[in-house]
């Protein structure tokens, strides 16, 4: 019998053994490190161990995916990776839904869009993708107009309407809220606003539409989008645990988007 029951501990060691696994996911600092944090809690009972790795930038994240440095990632929209995978080949796909950050006009000169003078300078994201948005959102406040014809990748060249004869200034996303003080006005994605200690309810002079297509996303290179540690990796993040999290913490400044 004290056999019969050994090998049953034994068998059910082996077996958790073999559940547990260790992956590697990158995130950029901020609310996407912060939230992953609360999703490797969630996820160590259920044998995935989550270990962080963050990036200062939107391009490398997907590089290291695809050259096998990290198993998934989590910091970016669809369109962006889209456009990624597009420009760069990348065999990447999402594999769900994360939260949804809406971008944000922000100033320290001015209180509103309508306060800009005439040849006002307007910092952007240089990313296509983001410079795009960055572009929606201000046509989507009335301030310029855009060719519908160019989808979600507007451009400054796009812009069919300028009545205050706007100038766009396009910096890398991470330096714009250090241009707030050589610029009228930036327009910033939330996880590089919360780092800079402004809050998109609290300081933005015009917000995005929570209406938006810039949702969020986990990524996985294709070969393992159907591996069993994907599967519990989304289902974390989508606990309620982390959703509730999402709520308190950030305040209504990130909106779960499962």
């Amino acid at each position: 019998m004290k056999k019969l029951i050994l090998a049953a501990a034994f068998a059910v060691l082996a077996a958790g053994t073999a559940l547990a696994e260790t992956i590697k996911v990158g995130v950029t600092p901020g609310e996407h490190a912060e939230i992953m944090e609360k999703v490797k809690e969630v996820a160590a009972p259920k044998g995935l161990d989550i270990e962080i790795l963050e990036f200062s930038d939107y391009v490398v994240p997907n590089q290291a995916l695809t050259d096998g440095d990290l198993n998934a990632n989590s910091f970016q929209h669809q369109p962006y990776l889209d456009n990624q995978i597009a420009d760069r080949g990348f065999d990447i796909v999402s594999v769900g839904l994360t939260i949804t950050t809406p971008m944000g006009v922000y100033s320290s000169k001015v209180k509103s869009l309508d306060e800009l003078e005439d040849g006002a300078t307007i910092a952007i994201p240089n990313d296509p993708t983001n410079g795009g948005r960055a572009l929606l959102v201000l046509a989507s406040k009335g301030l310029i107009k855009v060719n519908p014809d160019a989808g979600l990748k507007v451009t400054p060249a796009d812009v069919t309407e300028n009545p205050k004869n706007i100038e766009f200034a396009e910096l890398d996303a991470a330096q714009l809220p250090r241009s707030l003080a050589d610029v009228d006005a930036a327009v910033i994605n939330t996880n590089y606003a919360l780092e800079a200690d402004l809050h998109p309810k609290e300081d933005a002079i015009a917000i995005e539409s929570e209406k938006s297509p810039y949702a969020n996303v986990i990524a996985v290179r294709s070969a393992d989008k159907d591996a069993p540690w994907v599967k519990t990796l989304v289902e974390s993040y989508h606990d309620d645990k982390v959703k509730a999290f999402i709520v308190e913490h950030f305040k209504g400044a990130l909106i779960p988007s499962w």
